[in-house]
């Protein structure tokens, strides 16, 4: 809590209250699939049962691997970019770890695509449906990141973060796609083929228009009165 000239506590703004619950918010989407992503890593360390499921990761595992490491760097330090305190506070932090995050997001982004277009694919129409969803939302999520970059070198530090919330918001798509498959789940029974595809799909879609919705409702910039006289 923050203390006033007399030595009183006071509140803490409105913004860096809700910045903390976005964090925190963030951090808890993003669990189970770190959780996922970390027993898939101790499968391949500990040279568990191969199977149709998990024998594609094994044959190659240097992409999965890649992935799940950034993956959990993006999802845990790229939540704390969006506290306005922080970034306030220690704005040599925030530009040096959103260096860091767009090299992780491109490797995830980039992995991910990789994983999507060389590692076998089960056959059905649910599965053609999900790959054309992986590749849709993988290339977006890289060219989100890479025109956040360009924004930030003009100078556009709004489009940047816009950008960039875009790139996070389907970075973070693993995070809802599990709450729209128990949700899938608990209308119609356990999701398969085509309605799964929708569902993960869906967890995307939810994610990017969170995001929009967020950064549309961002006040627009104060004009800068000019000093000259004209």
């Amino acid at each position: 809590m923050n203390t006033n000239a007399s030595g009183k506590p006071t509140k803490a703004p409105a913004g860096a209250r809700s910045g903390k619950w976005l964090v925190a918010g963030l951090l808890l989407l993003s669990a189970i699939p770190l959780a996922a992503g970390a027993f898939r890593l101790t499968e391949l360390a500990g040279g568990a049962e191969i199977t149709p499921a998990n024998a594609r990761f094994f044959a190659f595992p240097m992409p999965v691997v890649l992935h799940i490491l950034c993956s959990s760097v993006y999802a845990i330090l790229g939540a704390f970019q969006f506290a306005p305190g922080l970034r306030r506070r220690w704005p040599k932090w925030h530009r040096a770890a959103g260096q860091f995050l767009v090299v992780c997001g491109l490797i995830v982004g980039l992995s991910g695509l990789w994983m999507t277009l060389f590692y076998p694919r089960p056959d059905g129409t649910g599965e053609l449906l999900l790959y054309a969803f992986r590749l849709l939302f993988g290339s977006a999520m890289v060219v989100s990141i890479i025109l956040s970059v360009a924004a930030i070198r003009r100078g556009d530090v709004r489009g940047h973060g816009a950008w960039m919330a875009r790139g996070y918001a389907i970075g973070l798509g693993a995070g809802t796609q599990v709450l729209t498959q128990w949700a899938g789940e608990a209308i119609a029974g356990p999701p398969e083929g085509l309605s799964r595809a929708l569902l993960m799909g869906a967890g995307w879609a939810i994610n990017l228009a969170v995001a929009e919705w967020a950064i549309r409702r961002r006040p627009a910039p104060t004009a800068r009165r000019s000093s000259a006289v004209e």
